[in-house]
């Protein structure tokens, strides 16, 4: 038999033996366990009127038109698990890297999760907003959004329109309107999106969970105006990234006192030419934070870029979780099936030094811990920050370090 007919036999006996990404391996620290709540999964549609539209600025107006932004969510929720029903999902996504010759066009993520099923309703649970990278998708983060879903979360994951894998536009739009989509997407969950959740959430109790562009995002939802000498607003056109900087009023009207926490995982923006927050805009963060950085991050930087802006935001009561000589990919899923037979398709997804699932497990227990104790009240779970050995096994918490700073500090 030819290669390439065998090829779709064996991704499919490996899909079918593939435990979704949110099931940690046994040697996971103690907090990546599954909760105990059954977990249900919708897609919604979501549409943000009236945004500028950045990717037709009109350089003889000095204007660009706006449009509808439509925004697809993904969201986990604990649900009801009928007697007999089976907790999986499958979705298809493009393929990063896809041109290369022997990758797949698409690949396939498994869940553990039930489409639409009957939320929980004898509490409420917090919300947790996820945002990916450039490029990437609402389902990147599923290890960690579902999960987070089966220990007593909602969490709603975003597809930022324009830098989804298979559509990616131009840089500008996610410049602009990455936080906008986070801080639009609780509006929208707080409202008739979430409207299916009713008695089942708590919009009041909100964190977001940003990875690179999702964390450049997240600093700037979480208080944190960018420079207006920075690369990002000298990229913006026409003063419409004005809005976003430190010090503008619409910037500190911005309605954020739902938000809690956010969780920025190797976020971009810091690391020179960039340069996108200077002291006063990173003092803007007020809440507590966890930052999650590889000390060899070549993309967005590690002294020059992560841990800077981590030291510059001394309002936010915060902790720094650093793995030893892992690069950037430390926020998404492990590599799928169909990335393993070429290198260029399986280095987006993999770290050359770290086992993938492990940093996804390692992930799944520290945010897991602060999310506990920040949305949950549940101040034993900051002892896992504190103690960075706590809950794993004896000897396995090589390569792992949390630094811890207080607000003020």
């Amino acid at each position: 038999m030819r290669v390439w007919r065998v090829l779709p036999l064996l991704l499919t006996a490996a899909l079918r033996a593939q435990e979704a990404f949110s099931v940690p391996p046994v040697d996971a620290p103690e907090l990546a366990a599954r909760g105990r709540w059954g977990v249900g999964v919708r897609t919604l549609e979501v549409v943000h009127a009236g945004q500028v539209d950045i990717l037709n600025f009109d350089k003889a107006t000095g204007k660009a038109p706006v449009y509808d932004r439509r925004l697809t969510l993904e969201v986990w929720y604990p649900a009801v698990i009928p007697a007999g029903a089976v907790e999986r999902v499958v979705w298809e996504t493009a393929m990063p890297g896809a041109a290369a010759p022997g990758v797949p066009r698409t690949f396939q993520t498994i869940g553990k999760a039930l489409r639409d099923a009957a939320p929980v309703t004898s509490e409420r649970f917090p919300l947790v907003v996820v945002s990916h990278g450039y490029p990437g998708s609402r389902i990147f983060l599923s290890y960690l959004s579902e999960n987070l879903a089966s220990k007593g979360y909602v969490v709603a994951a975003i597809d930022h329109t324009d830098s989804v894998f298979g559509n990616v536009q131009g840089f500008a739009s996610t410049l602009l309107n990455r936080a906008a989509d986070q801080l639009f997407t609780i509006d929208a969950m707080s409202g008739s999106a979430g409207e299916f959740l009713h008695g089942a959430m708590d919009a009041s109790r909100v964190a977001i969970v940003g990875y690179s562009m999702g964390g450049y995002g997240a600093l700037a939802s979480g208080g944190a105006g960018y420079s207006k000498q920075g690369g990002s607003a000298k990229a913006i056109r026409g003063g419409y990234f004005d809005q976003w900087t430190a010090g503008d009023p619409a910037f500190e009207g911005l309605k954020r006192e739902q938000i809690k926490a956010i969780v920025a995982i190797a976020p971009w923006g810091m690391q020179p030419p960039n340069n996108n927050w200077d002291e006063a805009g990173l003092a803007g963060i007020r809440m507590p934070s966890l930052w999650i950085v590889g000390d060899q991050d070549d993309v967005s930087g590690y002294e020059q870029g992560v841990r800077k802006a981590f030291r510059g935001a001394v309002n936010s009561d915060r902790y720094l979780l650093v793995y030893a000589n892992a690069r950037h990919n430390t926020g998404g899923n492990p590599a799928p099936a169909e990335a393993m037979g070429n290198f260029a398709a399986r280095a987006f997804f993999d770290e050359p030094v770290w086992r993938k699932d492990r940093i996804a497990a390692i992930n799944q227990h520290f945010v897991t811990a602060f999310l506990d104790w920040i949305l949950k009240g549940d101040a034993g779970k900051r002892e896992y920050l504190d103690e960075a050995g706590k809950g794993f096994q004896r000897r396995w918490a090589l390569g792992v370090d949390v630094v811890h700073a207080g607000a003020g500090k």
